[in-house]
């Protein structure tokens, strides 16, 4: 059994900013899949199905942010998901807008849902695929208006083609193993 957890905000005044690009990839592959996210538990707004011969849960952790390793632990604990069967999709600052990069362990680098899930686990070894939603250009524009802010026109297009291949590596890595989808969807 695989854990699939997009980060993001609960909330209408969320939708659509770069903080919860996660989100939306477990949107898009819960209607790729024909997988409902409807139910609630564990902190979270999430669905079950199966990806190949896997069975799969897509959530949306709803504790805020700075919370969502809360969420990611009661599932894992409850289903008894190792750690290398959850994969968190989450937005990077450092990445620009676009670009994906999977790993299968390292640091929070400064993102505060991946430090939640991190403490939660007491391990930092979970499959994380990280999207792309570049930086402020103005180095004195505050980091958190900008993750909470909304993309431009300019960069929908890129990011709907992103959010697509975030899907689809989600998919490889559950059938192939994460080392296939990082030499697949690196970029």
């Amino acid at each position: 059994m695989y854990l699939v957890a997009g980060l993001g905000n609960p909330g209408r005044q969320y939708d659509m900013t770069r903080h919860n690009i996660g989100f939306v990839v477990i949107d898009y592959l819960a209607d790729k899949l024909g997988i409902k996210v409807k139910k609630l538990k564990f902190k979270a707004i999430y669905g079950e199905g199966t990806i190949g011969s896997e069975k799969v849960i897509l959530a949306k952790p709803q504790t805020y942010m700075n919370l969502s390793g809360e969420s990611v632990r009661e599932f894992a604990n409850f289903y008894k998901i190792p750690n290398e069967n959850i994969i968190i999709i989450h937005d990077d600052i450092s990445l620009s807008a676009g670009r994906l990069r999977i790993r299968e362990k390292g640091s929070a680098g400064g993102h505060n849902g991946l430090k939640s899930i991190i403490y939660q686990l007491s391990s930092d070894e979970f499959v994380r695929i990280k999207i792309g939603v570049g930086a402020p250009q103005n180095k004195d524009y505050e980091l958190a208006d900008y993750v909470l802010g909304r993309f431009t026109k300019e960069e929908i297009p890129v990011l709907e083609e992103s959010i697509k291949k975030a899907a689809e590596s989600v998919e490889e890595i559950i059938k192939n193993g994460a080392q296939s989808a990082m030499n697949k969807f690196n970029c």
